[in-house]
């Protein structure tokens, strides 16, 4: 069993238990804010990245670091009581598979699959918001959509909802007629 099996079998673990907790007090919403708000906090900083990973520094003082920085989001004392038991047990180098497994479960309860849409520029909130439609309509459920700019793919979108891919894009358009031409 390799590290990485373990650090996500351990996020697991801690997100199953805030998420059963915070669905029996009523507070899965608020919890669930807290940690999108903590990812995005630790997505914007590197140096608070690595001070939570690292090795170096005690639990306690790591935890006390990640409170000290994350006080203006206002976080729930059941949140907190979580990063709590996830120092005390020392596993804040945890914190990005338990704040992903976290987001699985919540999904998984409110109906809402995740997708990744790469386009070759940056698509207009309008255009989000008709893809948006478009893959509820389609999947039958609403869609959160992460986005990537890849300017390789030409033209057109690339959505990747879990295993599916749906390739729209020019260059795979191009590449299939190359193809096509070579096979005549």
């Amino acid at each position: 069993m390799n590290d990485q099996y373990r650090e996500t079998e351990a996020g697991e673990r801690y997100a199953r238990a805030a998420f059963d907790l915070a669905g029996d007090a009523k507070l899965l919403d608020k919890v669930h804010g807290d940690v999108a708000n903590l990812k995005a906090l630790l997505l914007s900083s590197a140096e608070l990245r690595t001070f939570v990973a690292s090795q170096v520094y005690k639990s306690d003082v790591k935890l006390s670091g990640l409170l000290a920085v994350a006080k203006s989001l206002k976080l729930n004392a059941l949140t907190q009581k979580t990063l709590g038991v996830l120092a005390a047990n020392g596993r804040l180098d945890h914190l990005f598979p338990f704040i992903t497994a976290f987001n699985k479960l919540y999904d998984a309860q409110k109906g809402i699959v995740s997708a990744e849409v790469t386009s070759a520029v940056a698509l207009s909130d309008a255009q989000l918001a008709d893809l948006k439609k478009t893959l509820a309509k389609t999947l039958g459920q609403s869609a959160e959509i992460s986005t990537r700019v890849d300017p390789a793919l030409l033209g057109g979108l690339k959505v990747r909802v879990g295993s599916r891919l749906f390739d729209a894009s020019l260059k795979t358009k191009l590449d299939s007629l190359k193809f096509a031409l070579k096979r005549a």
